[in-house]
């Protein structure tokens, strides 16, 4: 359909079931796009030089009148004989602007590495939620312009925050290797903190565990927590009796109130890390042969390792077995069946109560390796026990074993 384009002309246009289009008599390629919702739009069309028709979108009828349509038509025209393929230009700019976006951090992790870590990395999700929380300032940053000087910067200001130089390097870790799939994948040339130095730190970093005095109030503090527990479940069952309430299960012929003080237990005497306690299942747990296993998937290191259970780790796990619920295959479900996430809570209290400060459910763990190491335990030993990649992790212990030097010494006679 041709037809000298005019305003009035434009009114007239009636939409459609199916689009249509309606091309100028006065100007070659131009015409206007009339869709079924009754949008009207101008569009220029043309031979670029490969003889290929292409078109290019110039605006919408209510913004654009017929001659301002025609004065931009012309300059495209005027574009296009100078050899200048304008819609391929356009093709180009939008990838060319697509690309940026996807080079800024933020976009970056959102459209590729977001589905990368979380499929291929057990922890991909705590990675992520550490890089968009401690470098959010960076999240509109062109990847290639995450230089060493400016986390030089920002991880001065994590210093002056009272940020441990250790967990500094591990954050800055985190995004390093985020980087590296950036330019593993093209995304960017070159890596900009392939040549930034980690933080120094204490070759022999401190390492926490609990004094005989700390031991002996914690193992206080359970029992008692324990009977409290029972004796609250008794005093509450009275009350729903009396009302004729549903009466909550007896805990007075278990051993423990809840499971915290056999996850606690369990924890110092095998080292379990929180994560594996977590999913750890009762298929996992052999009280016959008094064996306990970390499978691959629930392990740091991605390898199964068994640990012998210790009389007080047996007798717990034992203990609790008779109180499980039956219906739930993991060992600590939480209250509502589902796998545990934190026990912050209930854990800040029972420190609290004992009297001991800066001590980490994690530390728990290092507690386990270093009275394995204070009892002569050899060092490769405590490695497979505790599930350590490489010796170097184990090798902060050794401090704590001093004989082997004078041992070492004494051969000289």
């Amino acid at each position: 359909m041709k037809e000298r384009i005019t305003k009035a002309f434009l009114a007239e246009l009636e939409p459609k079931d199916r689009p249509y289009e309606v091309h100028d008599t006065e100007m070659t390629g131009l015409l206007v796009r009339v869709q079924p919702t009754g949008k009207k739009s101008y569009y220029f069309t043309y031979r670029n030089s490969q003889h290929l028709r292409r078109r290019i979108r110039l605006g919408t009828v209510e913004n654009m009148t017929p001659n301002n349509a025609r004065d931009v038509a012309q300059e495209r025209y005027s574009d296009i004989m100078k050899g200048i393929d304008v819609q391929t230009q356009k093709v180009l700019q939008r990838k060319e602007a697509e690309a940026t976006k996807n080079r800024r951090l933020g976009s970056f992790i959102n459209e590729l590495y977001e589905p990368w870590i979380l499929t291929h990395h057990k922890y991909g999700k705590g990675t992520l939620s550490l890089i968009r929380s401690r470098f959010s300032c960076f999240m509109n940053t062109p990847l290639e312009e995450i230089t060493i000087r400016r986390i030089e910067a920002w991880r001065k200001d994590r210093l002056g925050d009272g940020i441990k130089p250790t967990t500094v390097n591990r954050q800055v870790a985190a995004l390093r290797g985020l980087l590296t799939k950036a330019v593993e994948w093209e995304v960017i040339p070159d890596h900009p903190l392939q040549k930034l130095k980690a933080l120094k730190t204490s070759s022999t970093p401190l390492v926490r565990y609990l004094s005989p005095g700390e031991e002996t109030r914690l193992y206080r503090v359970l029992e008692e927590r324990d009977t409290a527990l029972k004796e609250e479940r008794l005093r509450g069952n009275e009350w729903r009796k009396v009302r004729g309430y549903h009466l909550l299960p007896d805990l007075s012929k278990h051993t423990y109130g809840d499971r915290m003080t056999p996850m606690i237990i369990l924890s110092l005497k095998t080292g379990l890390r929180r994560g594996e306690l977590f999913a750890l299942t009762w298929h996992d747990v052999n009280l016959n042969k008094r064996l306990l296993t970390v499978r691959a998937e629930n392990a740091k290191s991605s390898k199964t390792r068994h640990l012998p259970l210790s009389e007080t780790a047996y007798n717990a796990l034992k203990a609790w077995h008779k109180q499980r619920d039956k219906n739930n295959p993991l060992v600590f479900p939480s209250h509502n069946g589902t796998k545990l996430t934190n026990v912050k809570k209930s854990w800040a209290s029972i420190l609290d109560k004992a009297q001991i400060p800066n001590f980490r459910w994690h530390d728990m763990r290092h507690d386990f390796a270093s009275k394995l190491v204070m009892n002569g335990v050899p060092l490769n030993t405590v490695r497979e026990l505790c599930g350590h990649a490489d010796m170097n992790t184990t090798l902060r212990y050794a401090h704590l074993a001093p004989e082997h030097k004078a041992d070492a010494i004494a051969t000289l006679g």
